[in-house]
């Protein structure tokens, strides 16, 4: 029998501004349902408990979707036969059909593992309330769907500070996915960084309107060198911006894992996640309890979601030293990154002086701040 589920209380709602989303247009078929988990049955003597995974990468992208399947893995290691996971790669955003398809299969929870799934997932959860949906970056609820995230912007801050020490130009180059608010708020957290140390360096973005595509977040990346800037930083899933950081002899901040071990001459930091504390604490809770977790859950460095990769040879001692010290006030409480005063583009105050934005007002930013250039594309 499939268990019953016992929700828990409504879920927080957050004022936030919606942000302009666009879905990746590179045409791409969902891929075919992997099964993992084992077709036995858990130690109660009932069926396991069902759990699917949509990602919108491939799972060998070395960023985005690679960490999430990490996760996965983690969280089959944890529950043995007491859970079978299924999981769908290279899924388009905006579509309902293999939410519905994961449902019609029999899922118990489902993580969906991209912003552009937002909608699509809602109205799935909404009309099969006896199943559990966790989406990711979003800001979307029900009784029968959480979100999750985490503050990358806390480590987006710190490897500001490694650009902003690395720059000799003052030039450095951001290639962005999607101006939605969380690529948004890692590049202004990356600027604020940098200029800590470095008042006058400014981060050019170029926008690939896409999440994976080798190709073109490479042309991205080469049109930042060929402008001038010699270091490069990055919102996407693979590591092809450091691939043109090198063969420009420019230094390269990485996103979502480890990479340095792609291009080590070029390689300085960069955020790195960590999602199987999540998957394995909501589906120990839904397994053990009956609990669908719908509540907005938001990770930090403090609880390790969040943290920063292993720090490449051509930093200076005295760089780290000082990205570490800002790091333990992070962990501490002590500092946010986005305490103010801070302008956006226009000189206009947005964050007032020894203030710092509520979590609403993080997940809702659409602005960029002094110092960055390149506008926000219309939706």
């Amino acid at each position: 029998m499939k268990r019953s589920l016992r929700f828990g209380a409504a879920a927080l709602s957050l004022a936030l501004i919606a942000a302009a989303c666009g879905d990746d247009d590179k045409e791409t078929d969902p891929g075919t349902a992997t099964t993992d988990g084992a077709e036995t049955t858990d130690g109660s003597g009932g069926e396991p408990l069902k759990v699917a995974f949509v990602y919108v990468g491939p799972v060998g992208d070395a960023g985005w979707t690679k960490k999430h399947d990490d996760g996965r893995k983690a969280l089959e290691a944890e529950f043995g036969d007491e859970i079978e996971v299924t999981f769908l790669e290279s899924v388009p955003e905006g579509d309902e059909q293999p939410f519905e398809t994961l449902v019609d299969e029999g899922n118990d929870l489902i993580f969906g593992t991209s912003f552009g799934y937002m909608d699509p997932m809602l109205a799935v959860a909404e009309a099969n309330p006896g199943v559990c949906f966790e989406h990711a970056t979003g800001y979307k609820t029900a009784d029968n769907m959480g979100t999750y995230f985490g503050a990358a912007e806390e480590a987006r801050y710190l490897s500001g500070i490694a650009a902003g020490h690395a720059t000799a130009s003052g030039q450095i180059g951001y290639v962005a996915a999607f101006p939605i608010p969380e690529v948004l708020r890692g590049i202004n957290a990356f600027t604020l960084g940098a200029q800590s140390v470095n008042p006058d360096a400014t981060v050019q973005v170029v926008w690939t309107s896409t999440w994976f595509d080798p190709e073109v977040e490479k042309q991205a990346a080469e049109s930042l060198t060929a402008a001038g800037a010699d270091v490069l930083a990055m919102h996407q899933d693979t590591p092809s911006t450091g691939e043109a950081a090198a063969e420009a002899d420019a230094k390269w901040l990485g996103y979502n894992d480890d990479m340095s071990s792609f291009q080590p001459e070029a390689w300085l930091t960069g955020p790195v996640w960590d999602w199987a504390p999540h998957y394995i604490e909501t589906t120990r809770r839904l397994l053990e309890d009956g609990d669908c977790r719908n509540d907005q859950y938001y990770g930090s460095m403090a609880d390790g979601m969040v943290g920063l990769a292993s720090y490449g040879d051509s930093m200076d001692q005295a760089w780290i030293d000082h990205i570490e010290q800002v790091k333990a006030t992070i962990i501490d409480g002590s500092f946010k990154p986005f305490t103010g005063p801070i302008n956006n583009q226009d000189g206009e105050e947005v964050v007032a002086d020894g203030e710092s934005p509520d979590l609403g007002a993080l997940l809702g930013m659409d602005y960029l701040v002094e110092g960055v250039i390149g506008d926000i594309p219309a939706s």
